[in-house]
């Protein structure tokens, strides 16, 4: 007989099964010297990520550290010179004892939801000075992968319990790591000597409350940093993050379909209320430790912690964000020097690899110009790069060059390097079109390039003349992707329309717009993978449009900070605005039959549309949306809006609450229920308000979902549920 038909995947079932494509992508690159580490699951639709190298030494002829000399190979062993690069999986997590299954320590779990990470396996890892030896965790268990020998060697390393984090210092002998909210160190075993592995504590915890060398919540989820403890001089000491959540309120999250499950207690900072104290001590291998201290009321976040030859740089922010110090630690020292006091009237931007010291001690930062409105790198008290060129991160920073990515316009990103040792810096461009990243070490490089006219994502590792491809196994979108990008509206928005496949011009579609529209977030970008979603809902008969307005990042400081104390007014207006100019140019746009949709901030967005401007939008699905600022955290929200205790007005205008009244468009509302971000209160509060005012709606709870829903089924019914809201909903339209 013959095979029964495979029925073909559907692009949701294939989004949700891929964990929205990152499975079998390389990611989490690692540079020393030649050799580049990263992580990669075996194919498209696994979740569990390996330790892979390629070192671009290999038939280059360089010596590969930990590696015999041509001259000590063994029988049999061929010359460097006579072997090419290529990838070797140098950990692979199947084959560990370790259970795979995500038995996570609740740290470890917060962390990821944090990071927003989606796989399992082997999620992180870090390595010695000379790339020799890495250190990973597995479910709580902590490993060692050793490459001194003649084949890669695991093992796990002992520990009083489940670990967060692991930390492998730059001599490869020692490994710290957070159990139970506490630091430890493990003293790695040496071979000729017989000295076994071991383990001690160097600073408990004093209570749930406590943690130590974990990063706090606010810096994990608004301020990008997610480490809590630093390999400082070489490995003679650790910096470490101390935080004391006593004084921050509690919020109970619960799982409503388990009744017999007591709610779990979060320290959530909400605004206006108090936040964590956080502190930075300098601890020695012996738990002696010393405060390092700063003006902690004046400067309450800790926001950034960067490291380089010259010693660590630490920034320091005020609460209302407008004010901050840039602190200096040299090798050895006990107290802080201060660098520069800061300010910026809109706010201080948190900016990737920045502020750091080069190898020249010359302190390095990105700054808001505010007389080119662009955000410029700074060496000491030089602006080196030009008006017009929006720097969006520091990559490397050396004596000869700084490396940075950066735009010429908003929709693509670039790699720049500046010579430092030409009388008069100049630029020269590693890679452009497209949305390129990158990671650097010296003259190693590894590109991320994609294009809007390819789905794909090509990786690609660098040394010298050597360039190499990275293979990715991630599987491509099942659907052909035909993003059109343009600039719309008196304010030139960047703006992405998609059409169906077998759209025929003259045929009228229904419109749904897909923004997020937030600040410091950016959809409309030159790589067509992330329309894939968009594509999908394109092709089940609709003009999908996404439109990046004011408060979104590319276009310099001032679009940015044009939505500082009113996060409704104008990002409402530019996609209003957008979509009028853009359906003046595209008449198959049916302005009489507009949805809109948004997760987080977009979904606070997609409900405000409808409550506010319902002569334009005619049905929304609003995704885990912030309904009253005041229930959202503390750094994010008075960065914007101010401290309520100070002014409430900017809260009451922004609030969706009172506008609930008002409500006269079909609106779904969709929240996890286990959301530490967003929390399921803003959904129901709002769900209550238009209850009390008689104003129908629906609402679905998501049970055991956080902010993320990485759950298959939930992630691909989800899709399939607002498809066909909207074609309900719509299609009804007057």
């Amino acid at each position: 007989m013959p095979d029964a038909a495979v029925e073909p995947v559907s692009y949701p079932r294939q989004k949700a099964r891929t964990r929205s494509f990152q499975c079998g992508r390389p990611r989490s690159f690692a540079i020393a010297g030649s050799r580049v580490f990263f992580i990669r699951s075996a194919h498209g639709t696994d979740p569990a990520g390996s330790l892979w190298l390629l070192d671009l030494a290999v038939g280059s002829g360089e010596q590969v550290p930990g590696e015999q000399s041509p001259g000590e190979q063994s029988p049999g062993e061929q010359s460097p010179g006579e072997q090419s690069p290529g990838e070797q999986c140098v950990v692979d997590v199947g084959a560990l004892p370790t259970d795979t299954g995500e038995d996570l320590p609740a740290a470890e779990r917060a962390r990821r939801e944090r990071m927003r990470e989606v796989t399992s396996g082997i999620t992180a890892f870090n390595l010695d000075a000379d790339g020799t030896r890495a250190a990973f965790a597995v479910n709580g268990t902590p490993y060692l992968l050793d490459l001194r020998g003649s084949e890669p060697a695991v093992r796990a390393l002992p520990a009083p319990g489940p670990v967060v984090d692991p930390r492998l210092d730059p001599t490869g002998t020692k490994v710290a790591v957070v159990v139970d909210r506490g630091l430890h160190l493990i003293e790695v075993g040496s071979e000729p000597d017989g000295r076994a592995d071991a383990v001690q504590p160097l600073w408990q915890s004093q209570g749930p409350d406590e943690s130590i060398g974990l990063a706090d919540f606010i810096a994990a989820e608004e301020l990008d940093r997610y480490r809590g403890h630093w390999w400082i001089e070489d490995g003679a000491a650790l910096l470490v993050e101390q935080v004391d959540e006593s004084g921050v309120q509690v919020r109970w999250i619960g799982d409503p379909t388990q009744p017999e499950q007591e709610p779990v207690s979060h320290r959530y900072p909400s605004a206006g209320t108090a936040n964590a104290q956080v502190r930075l001590h300098r601890v020695l291998l012996d738990g002696s430790r010393s405060e390092l201290t700063w003006d902690r009321d004046d400067y309450p976040y800790l926001a950034s912690v960067h490291q380089s030859r010259s010693g660590v740089t630490v920034q320091v922010l005020s609460r209302d964000q407008r004010r901050g110090q840039l602190l200096a630690l040299d090798p050895g020292a006990a107290e802080f020097t201060v660098l520069r006091e800061v300010s910026d009237p809109g706010w201080l931007d948190v900016i990737p690899g920045v502020p750091v010291r080069d190898d020249d001690g010359a302190l390095v930062d990105i700054v808001a110009d505010p007389v080119t409105d662009t955000y410029r790198i700074q060496r000491d008290a030089g602006l080196l790069t030009p008006a017009g060129l929006q720097v969006r991160g520091l990559l490397e920073s050396s004596d000869r060059a700084l490396t940075f990515l950066a735009s010429a316009e908003p929709t693509t990103q670039s790699v720049y390097r500046l010579d430092l040792t030409a009388a008069e810096p100049t630029l020269a461009t590693i890679a452009e079109g497209g949305w390129v990243s990158a990671v650097v070490d010296g003259d190693t490089m590894v590109l991320a390039t994609t294009s809007a006219a390819s789905p794909g994502t090509t990786f690609t590792a660098h040394r010298g003349a050597a360039s190499v491809p990275v293979t990715s196994h991630a599987e491509q979108p099942n659907i052909r992707l035909t993003p059109r990008l343009l600039r719309t509206g008196p304010r030139d928005l960047a703006t992405c329309l998609l059409l169906p496949t077998d759209h025929r011009p003259g045929t009228r579609l229904s419109v749904i717009l897909s923004p997020y529209g937030g600040p410091h977030a950016q959809r409309v970008v030159a790589a067509a993978a992330s329309y894939a979603t968009d594509q999908w809902i394109a092709d089940q008969g609709f003009a999908v449009v996404i439109i990046d307005g004011r408060g979104t990042p590319g276009r310099g400081p001032s679009f940015e900070r044009s939505i500082a104390g009113d996060l409704a007014t104008a990002v409402l207006q530019d996609q209003v605005d957008g979509l009028q100019a853009l359906a003046a140019e595209v008449p198959d746009l049916d302005l009489d039959r507009v949805g809109i949709r948004g997760w987080s901030f977009g979904g606070y967005l997609a409900a405000l549309a409808v409550l506010d401007r319902p002569d334009v939008f005619h049905a929304a699905v609003a995704g885990a949306p912030v309904t009253d600022w005041r229930l959202y955290d503390t750094a994010y929200t008075e960065r914007y809006l101010g401290d309520p205790q100070q002014d409430s007005g900017p809260y009451e205008r922004t609030s969706l609450l009172p506008r609930a009244a008002g409500l006269s468009r079909p609106l779904l509302l969709l929240h996890g229920l286990a959301d530490d971000n967003v929390l399921a209160a803003h959904t129901l509060q709002l769900s209550g308000a238009l209850l009390a005012a008689g104003r129908p709606h629906a609402v679905i709870p998501l049970s055991g979902v956080t902010h993320m829903t990485p759950q298959e089924v939930v992630a691909e019914n989800l899709l399939r549920l607002e498809v066909e809201f909207f074609r309900t909903h719509l299609h009804r339209c007057d």
